[in-house]
């Protein structure tokens, strides 16, 4: 669906933003009329308070107080999306914010509807484009951002490896890029040892996909996990921990919708983006807790855990990109309970070694309304991931620090001078403003707004 804004025409209604702090600085400018029908419906300026007023006279709006929009962002432009249907512009600031800009996206967000397996009533409510914001940039991100959602929300029969490759090539068509695989047993023979080891259970074969686009410029390359399934293996999972693994390819879809919207963008650089493609399943022939595996770097890794496989497809990829030395790599992946454990499922926390990235994402997040946070590779850790049989353990045992043991096993793939990875949950719980339940997009839009400062030095 397209998630765009309404021309410009004089049939276009006003929308009066007010504020609950003092809402009669706006709501004393109405007529009599308007104002006696906004005191009859208690209008007060509350935060997502929406009033169309009588006679095609526009509508109210709800800015609330600074504190309330902090706990609950795009609550405005959410508000907007549900207005009878007309064609709106705003008319005036918002009293001591949100920016025009956070109030357009939320409008666009708001309007996604997840419609492939049942029809969902579209928003009747459309809107100009506020004045002073970059329209075009705003529907790349909310398009991107529909493609991360739409990706994660399909179920597993009709988004495993195969399907996410035709995903990927579909976007590489969209934008002149390039895409190739190396699929099944071409795996182990091009050295991809731990990406067919995990998928090769499965009955739809597993993958490795790459897309390329841009010629000149830094190199950017974006690593996904693409687990489309998880069982656990072996280490079966229950059924209640299994119920939402269509999301295990959280990673990719992200990593998708950033490459969506670099392309579209016209960003300066070189951008790779490689995505593991596989499903963790169970058959004669899966893999074991107990045994080692090579990976494509040569260190070796002892399974004690089969429902740690992201990290293991992970890290072939990693090497894979290490391989071409771009100057900066980074990995999105669905990877541990830890990381909702540490920071609940609406931040996206990451590690980093690299502190002008991390000040650059900081100041991004909150410029954009997406929340991150950043977790220490804390290197005395490091002992609880040798496991001493083998170079590597891919799932150590004691339960502490999970997400750091994590992050710390993917930066020995990763030998490239930048590196950073996301540990994402990739799934909106219940409904929010702009987010309705199902996948969600997470850290990319801080990432996309702080790229252009991260890749110049």
């Amino acid at each position: 669906m397209a998630l765009t804004f309404a021309e410009d025409s004089a049939d276009a209604l006003p929308i009066y933003l007010v504020g609950s702090e003092a809402p009669e600085t706006v709501l004393a400018g109405l007529s009599e009329e308007q104002g006696e029908w906004a005191e009859f419906n208690g209008f007060n300026g509350q935060l997502g308070q929406a009033l169309a007023l009588p006679n095609r006279g526009g509508a109210l709006v709800g800015t609330g107080t600074p504190e309330a929009r902090i706990r609950k962002r795009f609550a405005v432009g959410a508000a907007i999306s549900g207005l009878p249907g007309a064609t709106y512009k705003i008319a005036n600031p918002a009293p001591e914010g949100p920016d025009a800009d956070e109030i357009a996206l939320g409008f666009l967000l708001s309007c996604y509807r997840f419609d492939r397996y049942r029809s969902q009533s579209a928003a009747k409510a459309k809107l100009v484009a506020p004045d002073g914001v970059d329209a075009s940039s705003l529907e790349t991100i909310a398009a991107s951002e529909s493609l991360t959602r739409d990706l994660i929300n399909t179920p597993a029969e009709d988004m495993g490896p195969d399907a996410l490759e035709e995903a990927v090539r579909t976007l590489a068509r969209e934008f002149g890029a390039d895409v190739s695989a190396v699929e099944g047993d071409d795996l182990k023979d091009q050295n991809f040892p731990l990406i067919h080891t995990v998928g090769r259970a499965a009955a739809k074969a597993p993958r490795l996909i790459e897309m390329t686009w841009g010629m000149k410029g830094p190199a950017l390359t974006l690593v996904g996990k693409g687990v489309c399934f998880d069982t656990g293996g072996l280490n079966l999972k229950p059924g209640a921990s299994m119920g939402l693994m269509k999301k295990d390819m959280g990673g990719a879809a992200n990593v998708l919708g950033l490459a969506r919207m670099i392309m579209a963008s016209g960003m300066t650089c070189r951008l790779r983006v490689l995505i593991p493609a596989v499903e963790n399943n169970v058959s004669g022939n899966a893999f074991r807790p107990g045994d080692i595996y090579t990976a494509r770097n040569g260190l070796t890794v002892e399974i004690n855990n089969t429902d740690a496989e992201g990290r293991l497809v992970l890290a072939d990829a990693l090497a894979y990109g290490s391989e071409a030395k771009p100057d900066l790599m980074i990995c999105m992946a669905t990877l541990t309970g830890a990381a909702r454990v540490a920071v609940g499922p609406d931040i996206a926390p990451f590690f980093t070694d690299d502190d002008p990235f991390a000040s650059a994402l900081a100041a991004a997040s909150s410029q954009v309304a997406d929340p991150v946070w950043r977790l220490p590779f804390h290197e005395p850790y490091e002992a609880m991931i040798e496991p001493g049989i083998a170079d590597l353990d891919n799932a150590p045992s004691g339960g502490m620090a999970g997400s750091i043991t994590a992050a710390l096993f993917l930066r020995r793939f990763a030998d490239v001078g930048r590196f950073a990875h996301f540990d994402v949950y990739g799934w909106q719980r219940a409904n929010a403003p702009a987010r309705p339940k199902g996948g969600v997009g997470q850290g990319i839009r801080a990432l996309f707004h702080a790229l252009p400062e991260v890749l110049s030095k």
